[in-house]
């Protein structure tokens, strides 16, 4: 193929990719009503799944904190006239980026898989699936644990007695969207650390070396994705992260020194 081929087959592959974003995020505005009240303002009642899995641990261990103990409920207002709509829209598109992710890797292995090598299509293969994979294993995580944990938390701390506490709707959904989003994205440092390793950038030695120095980027990398900024959200994020770090170590194998 020559150039401009190569060019109008990555044209259509883009055309595609949008089409398929387009089509979701219609889906999703249409669906947006029951989506919004049974989804993404679930964190916010006491039924939620990760709620009531704290109750169940803590009778199960017999705990009587708080933390495990007490109802928990969070209402939302709005002051923007405009901030309903605009929310309708940016949480469709949202969405569907995230759910046509695994469409979207198999456009990139479609348009890249003629330039490879039968071993090298294979290992392609395999590492668009883990990441996928990886990617909605973060975004679950986000969703069930490090927002919930987040929420309940930052609205629930007081300042001072005369404080009263009202979370608004664009604080809701921007911490919800930014904290979910951005966990699914931490999950694919395993496969970029794979792919540095093949590339010989990286390998097994050098990430145990570089430890420390990696938790103080991390640290910094957490501090960067969270929106709120408060150390408790920090370190919800930074475990993670740093576990991601130590699953990369595990998942580059050594490469056997040569002799001459």
């Amino acid at each position: 193929m020559t150039f401009w081929d190569h060019l109008d087959d990555l044209r259509g592959t883009l055309f595609r990719v949008g089409a398929v974003w387009l089509v979701l995020a219609i889906g999703y505005f249409i669906a947006m009503p029951w989506l919004f009240d049974r989804v993404i303002l679930a964190p916010c009642h006491n039924n939620f799944v990760f709620y009531e899995l704290l109750r169940s641990v803590g009778q199960w261990l017999h705990l009587c904190g708080d933390f495990f103990t007490e109802t928990f409920e969070v209402k939302l207002f709005n002051i923007n006239l405009a901030a309903p709509f605009f929310i309708h829209l940016s949480t469709s598109f949202l969405l569907s980026v995230v759910t046509a992710t695994p469409y979207l890797f198999y456009e990139i292995w479609r348009f890249i898989r003629p330039a490879l090598y039968p071993r090298e299509r294979r290992g392609v293969r395999k590492a668009l699936a883990i990441g996928t994979v990886m990617f909605f294993l973060g975004v679950l995580l986000g969703y069930f644990m490090v927002y919930p944990l987040t929420l309940r938390f930052l609205s629930t701390y007081q300042l001072s007695a005369a404080i009263e506490n009202h979370l608004s709707l664009n604080s809701y959904i921007d911490n919800f969207l930014m904290l979910v989003l951005c966990m699914g994205l931490a999950f694919e440092l395993p496969l970029v650390t794979w792919f540095l390793s093949l590339l010989g950038l990286v390998n097994r030695s050098m990430l145990r070396s570089y430890r420390r120095h990696a938790v103080v980027v991390l640290v910094i990398v957490a501090a960067i994705i969270t929106p709120t900024g408060d150390p408790f959200t920090l370190t919800i994020v930074a475990i993670p992260l740093y576990l991601l770090y130590e699953l990369s170590i595990v998942m580059i194998k050594e490469r056997k020194r040569t002799h001459e």
